[in-house]
């Protein structure tokens, strides 16, 4: 007789399992959607470690095990986002007002009146520092497009900086040839 077969095994344990195994994790996670990732993790792990998996009621015990500890390093990744999320959201408190400060003759806010697509546009070319045919490339489209699109940009920008008040003298010809469409594409 040979090795028992795994996925006719596998899919005993988990018929015999799954209810209680639901049961687990449900009662320990905050949404529908945590307890099922929780669950096909675990199941997952049974399924790669097949080997590992006592018999009879002993089955239950180790896969309550693994589920614990799919949960537990669950947490802790929370835990870790969360953490970074308020460290990043302190840095980005900090960086909006220095741009508020930096900012006084309103560029920040000519640019931000632009539709997002010229905006995304003109910070691929002007932050990125793209070429055009990279673009292209980032956006699906044709260079020849990326060009056009690139100038119109560039003229609604200039269209509202002007209407702002802004002094493009002040930033010198090569400020006024990137908003005039002079380079980048």
């Amino acid at each position: 007789m040979g090795p028992p077969d795994p996925k006719g095994r596998f899919e005993e344990i988990y018929e015999a399992h799954y209810p209680d195994l639901l049961a687990y994790v449900r009662r320990r996670t905050d949404s529908p959607d945590d307890a099922a990732d929780a669950l096909a993790e675990t199941f997952t792990t049974a399924w790669r470690r097949m080997r590992d998996i006592p018999d009879g009621h002993d089955a239950k015990l180790w896969l309550y095990g693994v589920a614990r500890r799919v949960l537990a390093n669950r947490r802790r990744a929370e835990t870790r986002r969360s953490a970074l999320a308020v460290r990043l959201r302190a840095e980005l408190t900090v960086w909006a007002e220095d741009l508020v400060e930096d900012d006084a003759d309103g560029v920040r806010q000519a640019f931000m009146r632009l539709s997002p697509e010229d905006r995304e546009l003109l910070a691929l070319v002007s932050w990125e520092g793209l070429s055009g045919e990279e673009i292209s490339k980032v956006l699906g489209c044709s260079h020849g497009a990326v060009r056009l699109r690139l100038h119109r940009a560039r003229r609604r920008l200039a269209r509202e900086l002007q209407a702002g008040g802004f002094d493009m003298a002040r930033y010198g010809s090569r400020a006024v040839a990137l908003v005039k469409g002079g380079s980048g594409a």
